[in-house]
Parts: C-alpha cells; sequence; structure tokens
C-alpha cells in the first residue's frame, strides 16, 4: 500500500489563526488538537508569490524534501512557529520502500531537522516523522507511535487530506464510521 504526504501539522489554534485568509489552506483534523494543513503547489504560491520547485534528485542528506522549501516558504514557517512549534512533514513510499523526512521551527528558527530516513531500521520513535510529531508536543497514548495517535494514519495522500480536510472531519472518522457499521450489523 502507498503513502504520500507533503503537510504542515502544528496546534489546531495556530494553523487556523495563520491560514484563516488564505484561499488554498485547507486544515484537517488531528487529535490532540493539532491540525494537518497539506502543501500543494497553490499553497506554495499563495503563501511565496511564486511557484513552487521540486527536487528531482534521490532523497539524500543535501535533498532530504521533494518540495524545496525556498527561503520564502522557510520564512512563513519560520514566522508562524512564532507562536509555537510547527513541523514540515514529507512521506513517500511503497511497500516498505521510500523516504520520511521531517523539519521543526519554534521561535521563529528551524530548530530541528531537516531529517531523513529511507530505511526505517532504526526504532519508530526516531523516525522523522515521530520525532517532528513529538517536538510539537505529541503525547503518547493508545496507538503505536505518534503518527497513528495523532491521526496521520487514517488518508494515504495529500489528496486525501485535502478532502478529508474539506469534508470537515476529524482524525477518528474511520473509527466512528466501523463503530456505527458494527452497530448496526449487531442491531440487525
Amino acid at each position: 500500500m502507498s503513502y504520500q504526504l507533503s503537510a504542515v501539522v502544528a496546534d489546531a489554534a495556530l494553523l487556523a489563526e495563520q491560514t484563516g485568509e488564505l484561499d488554498h489552506a485547507v486544515l484537517g483534523e488531528l487529535r490532540q488538537d493539532f491540525a494537518l494543513l497539506p502543501v500543494t503547489p497553490q499553497l506554495v504560491a499563495e503563501l511565496t508569490g511564486a511557484l513552487p520547485d521540486f527536487s528531482v534528485a534521490d532523497r539524500d542528506a543535501e535533498h532530504p524534501f521533494h518540495l524545496v522549501l525556498s527561503p520564502a516558504l522557510s520564512e512563513v514557517l519560520a514566522r508562524w512557529s512564532r507562536q509555537g512549534p510547527v513541523a514540515y512533514l514529507e512521506a513517500e513510499f511503497f511497500g516498505g520502500v521510500g523516504y520520511q523526512s521531517a523539519a521543526v521551527w519554534l521561535g521563529g528558527t528551524l530548530s530541528w531537522g531537516p531529517r531523513l530516513d529511507t530505511a526505517f531500521d532504526g526504532p519508530r520513535a526516531e523516525w522523522p516523522l515521530n520525532a517532528a510529531l513529538v517536538r510539537l508536543g505529541a503525547e503518547p497514548g493508545a496507538w503505536i507511535d505518534p503518527f497513528a495517535e495523532l491521526g496521520l494514519h487514517v488518508e494515504r495522500s495529500t489528496e486525501g487530506w485535502l478532502a478529508h480536510g474539506r469534508r470537515r472531519l476529524s482524525a477518528d472518522y474511520w473509527d466512528e464510521l466501523a463503530e456505527e457499521w458494527e452497530e448496526r450489523q449487531s442491531s440487525g
């Protein structure tokens, strides 16, 4: 099964305040009062006044992201982080092959990363997305890791998160549907 993500994750109120006037901002609700902002070319252009650039190089320490974080985009994320930690998360994998990359801004500066993992052979807590989410303040819970704890597994792509946000679904949407279906089955 494939997974593809390009998104900013931060406190839901912070993202709502920073993106409220933007035409191309769609927020997806996550658990623990976090939100996910899918990063699309249209959003980057709206935030920076320029079309985004994408790296054609293989992911490595010098090119951890497919989306090139331009100085203008990095400045936007740094500015937002004056209100609280902000992470840019990127992932693309299929059948266990691919990459995860993340960076975190806090207090107006890049405070962690960017970090890249293409092997996924270390502890899950050290994978870039999980490590970034912990730096945002994600707390442990019943799920296997911060990625699942916040609900980042409920959509498999940036486009899925756009639809999720436009429909104003919660991170627990699929669980709620399953419970509703089980209730109907047991009462029928």
